[in-house]
């Protein structure tokens, strides 16, 4: 029996079509394409400033700051389609120059507004919300190079080599961090 040869196509969802067609008009100086562009992707990259700054402020003023970035850097991506890679990368690298710029790195004080924000926690709870609350408390509560080598590693999916240079730390420098941040991490947890 012969097998017959089959055809592999590969789709591109939807959304990622028109996401690419509004970056291209947004390149072309349309202001509503990059506006939907804003609202697709806000959440995730205030998402992101949150947890790297640790402050809610400070990461409302890092999101509107990324955008406009990315605005104005629109004309250097490369690849319409990869407009959330680049943003994200962008982001990323804009908070790690804010925070060595306003000299982040050394230890946080325990009083965030980012942990006043956060409803308190009475105990421990076990339904899904519960506990993201309690782990984005914990995480806010790292000291922030921990918390940044963190984010970018174990949320972001950095390597250490990138962290590193990123950050203009050892490799083993970011290693020690994320191990530190964990174990406060774990530590907070099980309270």
């Amino acid at each position: 029996m012969h097998a017959a040869a089959q055809e592999t196509t590969v789709t591109t969802p939807p959304e990622a079509i028109e996401i690419a067609a509004w970056v291209q008009s947004a390149r072309a100086g349309d202001r509503a394409a990059y506006e939907r562009l804003y609202r697709v992707h806000v959440g995730r990259v205030h998402a992101l400033c949150l947890r790297l700054s640790g402050e809610r402020t400070k990461a409302s003023e890092l999101t509107q700051d990324a955008f406009v970035r990315a605005w104005q850097k629109l004309s250097l991506l490369e690849s319409d389609a990869a407009f959330a890679s680049w943003l994200y990368r962008l982001t990323v690298n804009m908070v790690l120059m804010r925070l060595r710029r306003d000299k982040k790195w050394s230890a946080r004080e325990a009083g965030s507004d980012v942990l006043e924000a956060v409803e308190p926690v009475r105990g421990r709870r076990d339904d899904g919300a519960g506990t993201r609350v309690d782990l984005e408390r914990a995480i806010a509560a790292l000291p922030a190079q921990a918390r940044v080598v963190f984010v970018l590693h174990d949320v972001e999916g950095y390597r250490h080599e990138e962290i590193a240079n990123h950050m203009s730390i050892a490799v083993g420098t970011s290693k020690a961090q994320l191990h530190r941040a964990r174990r406060l991490l774990r530590e907070e947890l099980e309270r």
